[in-house]
């Protein structure tokens, strides 16, 4: 249920953005950067970590809409599933896990940060320009669940779907085009 008062209560985030187009604007202006450009990362493995960082923050919406993206670039269905109940035992590439376990570390206690962190990500094969492109979606999706979460946005499976599959097809400046719809 939002808890802005001057939207319908099953009040979705495009909504959100519709009713504060400026902010909404740089803020998706934001994530094409961060999701869609380029990066060692492709697309889904950017929406993978959007998805888990939301999953480790019990963010339903975030959560829900990413995975569907993800998938949708595909990432295995239940996958994600899978490593948020065990990132270790998970089906998650090995590429992959020691990024997760970053930030997932980085998203529950991030004043604990390591140098050995780190040199697990590096030690995976990723370069510094990975490392930075991992942290800038885990700030981001950090970002996002809180405001999802401070403005009492709510989604069912079916927006998750249909949201997800439209990130997907348009990306987020796709998302963008929608603020004066």
């Amino acid at each position: 249920m939002s808890y802005l008062k001057s939207l319908p209560t099953d009040t979705t985030l495009l909504q959100v953005f519709q009713k504060f187009p400026a902010p909404a604007s740089r803020l998706l202006d934001l994530h094409e950067l961060v999701m869609r450009a380029p990066s060692a990362f492709d697309a889904g493995e950017r929406e993978l970590i959007a998805a888990y960082v939301s999953g480790i923050n019990e963010c339903e919406y975030c959560h829900g809409v990413h995975t569907v993206t993800a998938e949708a670039f595909g990432v295995p269905e239940g996958l994600l599933a899978a490593a948020l109940a065990d990132l270790d035992s998970s089906p998650v590439d090995a590429r992959m896990k020691p990024v997760l376990a970053y930030v997932g570390k980085l998203t529950r206690t991030p004043s604990k940060m390591t140098d050995a962190d780190a040199e697990a990500v590096f030690a995976a094969g990723w370069d510094e320009a990975a490392l930075h492109d991992a942290v800038l979606v885990c700030a981001l999706f950090n970002f996002m669940n809180r405001m999802v979460e401070g403005l009492g946005i709510r989604a069912d499976a079916a927006y998750a779907k249909t949201s997800g599959v439209r990130l997907k097809d348009g990306g987020y400046a796709g998302l963008a085009r929608l603020l004066t719809s």
